[in-house]
């Protein structure tokens, strides 16, 4: 269970929903809805998280043996090493999501359903390409453990998976309201820098993926 939740506090490293984050902490304006935009763009996200979860832990039930042969062998950590160094790759190749982020903004300049939308949409979509999503997953199809807890605790891997995102929230909500404060200062340096924060974030995910590859395979 717990191994399954490092993989999900991995894939929480969502630079594209930091960004949206972000942007919307830039976008509206101080005594704004801030707060009501961002609960209802990770809630919905989260539910767009728990739900292809959902979907795929009943997919890898259903293959059960050849899932768990999958994660007991070394192939498992040998696919989490390549990932890592893939995701190295494209560090190094730099560059950021800020066309992407301009471009969901829309919808998130006030609080709504299509807020909620976004906010699954931007959870299925992450979550279907993230490899540490599906590592996780089928580590704890794998895990052995009682249907119900197994499928219960779904609630807490999609929690896991939002951790940074809610973090960055609430980050971003104390430095709105202490504009002159020092971490109001790193959130503008970093605002400024975009790339660089994205290619640090980058290398952070590959290390990550790297490590949990090589102890699996040990």
């Amino acid at each position: 269970m717990l191994a399954a939740l490092s993989f999900a506090f991995v894939d929480s490293i969502n630079l594209l929903l930091i960004g949206v984050i972000l942007a919307v902490g830039i976008v509206v304006p101080a005594g704004g809805r801030f707060a009501r935009i961002t609960g209802l763009l990770i809630a919905g996200d989260w539910l767009g998280v728990a739900g292809l979860a959902l979907v795929m832990l009943a997919i890898f039930d259903g293959l059960g043996p050849v899932v768990r042969s999958f994660v007991d062998g070394p192939i498992f950590g040998l696919v989490l090493v390549a990932t890592g160094l893939a995701t190295a790759l494209l560090a190094l190749r730099g560059g950021d999501n800020s066309e992407l982020i301009e471009r969901i903004m829309g919808p998130l300049r006030r609080p709504g359903p299509m807020t909620v939308l976004t906010g699954f949409i931007l959870g299925v979509v992450q979550s279907a390409t993230s490899v540490p999503f599906y590592g996780g997953l089928a580590l704890l199809s794998a895990a052995g453990i009682e249907v119900a807890v197994r499928y219960g605790s779904l609630v807490a891997y999609a929690t896991v998976a939002l951790s940074l995102p809610t973090a960055c929230a609430l980050a971003v909500a104390w430095v709105r309201a202490r504009p002159a404060s020092s971490p109001a200062r790193a959130f503008e340096w970093a605002r400024a820098r975009p790339e660089a924060v994205t290619r640090a974030a980058t290398w952070a995910v590959a290390a990550l993926l790297v490590v949990l590859g090589l102890v699996h395979m040990l």
